[in-house]
C-alpha cells in the first residue's frame, strides 16, 4: 500500500533528509551532504528562505517503508518579481518505483492547485540561488560544488507525468590540457590593464563585512534580467556568505571597481565535493568523526584538484568592456600554480550566449546539461 504523509515534525524532517542514502546507495558518483547542514536548510527557523516561501515536505512510504520524497514551494520572492503564479518542486528522489513518484509529482500538483497556482516548476531546492535542475547529460561523474545529481530514470519519471522543458542549464569543463589564452582575451586583457576606467582586485577577507556590503550591492543588480532569476535578501545574502566562508579560498575571489564602486564580482569554489564523497557523511555515524574525515582529505591529502566558477556577474552598463574577461585572467593566473587541473563552469543557460561563447572561447566544452521542467495547471 502507498501512502504519502507530509513531514511536520524534526524526526519527520530528519528521515525526509536521511532518504536519499537509501536511493544512492552502491552510487559511485553521489556525494552525499552534511546531515547537520540539510537538516538546517529545511529548518523554517534557520534558513531566511522560510520567510517569505510556503514549503511543504512531503514523504511517499509503501507498506511503511519510505520510497520517495518530495518539497512543494510557493516562493512568494520569486512571483512578486517576476509577476507569476509559479509553485516549485524540489528534494524529489525516489527509488525505481513510478507509482510512487507519479503519486508524489501529484501531490506537489494538487499542493500547487490549492494555492491558485497556473504552474509548477522544478527541480529547484530551493530556488535558482541554490541547487536546481535535473541532471540529463553528464552522468558517469560526481557532481561540482552546490550541483545537482540525480539517477536517469528521474528524467523518464518526469516527463511521463506531463512536464514539459523550461530551459536547459550547461556545465562547461575547462582542463589544463585544454586550457588556453586565445590571442584576442590576451590582447584585450593587455590593453585593458593600461587604459582601463575600472581596476580588478582580489577581495579582502579581512575585511568580510566591507567585502560581502560591496558584493550585495553587485549581485541583485548584475542577475536581475536571468530567466529565473530572484533577488536575495539581505538576510539570505548573509546567510549564503557565511556557509560559503568556510571553504572559499580568498584568491579566488574578485571585485570589480570603478571609481570605487563595485561593477562587478567573481566567485570561483575549490570543489569541496572532492573531500566530502571521501569522507561520505552517513546516518549512524557521528559527525564529528565525518568533519575530521573532511579536514584530512581536504587539508592533508590535498585530494581538491578542481574549481566550480561558481558566480561572475557584472552591472549593466558595464559589460562588454572586458570586465568578464579581466575576471577569467586573474582566476585562472591565481589557481593554476595551487595546483588545481581541472574546472566547472556553472550553470550557464542555454540562451546566454554571451556567456556561452565566451567560455567556448576559452576552449570549454559542455560536458553535463541541467534541465528545469515546468507543467501548466
Amino acid at each position: 500500500m502507498l501512502t504519502i504523509r507530509e513531514c511536520r515534525t524534526a524526526a519527520e524532517r530528519r528521515a525526509f533528509v536521511t532518504f536519499p542514502w537509501r536511493v544512492y546507495r552502491g552510487d559511485p558518483f553521489w556525494v552525499p551532504p552534511l546531515i547537520s547542514e540539510r537538516m538546517a536548510f529545511f529548518d523554517p527557523q534557520r534558513n531566511p528562505f522560510h520567510r517569505h516561501a510556503e514549503v511543504a515536505l512531503f514523504m511517499a512510504r509503501r507498506d511503511g517503508e519510505p520510497v520517495g520524497t518530495i518539497a512543494a514551494l510557493v516562493n512568494h520572492q520569486h512571483n512578486a518579481f517576476h509577476g507569476e503564479r509559479v509553485a516549485f518542486f524540489g528534494a524529489f528522489e525516489v527509488l525505481p518505483d513510478r507509482e510512487a513518484a507519479h503519486a508524489l509529482l501529484a501531490t506537489a500538483r494538487d499542493w500547487a492547485r490549492g494555492r491558485g497556482m497556473e504552474a509548477l516548476r522544478g527541480p529547484a531546492t530551493f530556488s535558482t540561488n541554490e541547487e536546481c535542475g535535473l541532471l540529463i547529460e553528464g552522468f558517469g561523474d560526481p557532481p561540482r560544488i552546490l550541483m545537482p545529481y540525480n539517477p536517469p530514470y528521474y528524467r523518464d519519471f518526469i516527463e511521463g507525468f506531463g512536464f514539459h522543458k523550461a530551459k536547459d542549464l550547461y556545465a562547461y569543463e575547462l582542463t589544463v590540457e585544454v586550457f588556453h589564452w586565445p590571442e584576442k582575451l590576451v590582447r584585450v586583457v593587455e590593453k585593458l590593464k593600461g587604459r582601463a576606467r575600472f581596476r580588478v582586485r582580489q577581495a579582502d577577507i579581512r575585511r568580510f563585512r566591507e567585502e560581502l556590503d560591496r558584493i550585495k550591492r553587485v549581485y541583485n543588480a548584475a542577475w536581475e534580467r536571468n530567466w529565473g532569476f530572484v533577488p536575495l535578501t539581505d538576510a539570505e545574502i548573509e546567510h549564503m556568505a557565511a556557509q560559503l566562508i568556510r571553504f572559499v579560498d580568498p584568491d579566488l575571489v574578485f571585485i570589480a571597481e570603478a571609481d570605487d564602486e563595485p561593477i562587478g564580482f567573481s566567485l570561483t569554489l575549490p570543489d569541496l565535493n572532492q573531500a566530502l564523497r571521501r569522507a561520505y557523511p552517513r546516518p549512524g555515524v557521528p559527525e564529528w568523526w565525518t568533519l575530521l574525515k573532511l579536514l584530512y582529505y581536504w587539508k592533508v591529502r590535498r585530494v581538491i584538484d578542481t574549481l566550480r566558477v561558481f558566480a561572475m556577474g557584472v552591472v549593466e552598463g558595464w559589460r562588454a568592456q572586458g570586465v568578464s574577461a579581466l575576471f577569467y585572467y586573474e582566476t585562472a593566473r591565481a589557481a593554476l600554480p595551487k595546483g588545481y587541473r581541472r574546472a566547472e563552469m556553472s550553470w550557464i543557460l542555454e540562451d546566454n550566449i554571451m556567456m556561452n561563447r565566451d567560455i567556448q572561447a576559452l576552449g570549454g566544452r559542455i560536458y553535463k546539461t541541467y534541465r528545469i521542467y515546468e507543467l501548466p495547471l
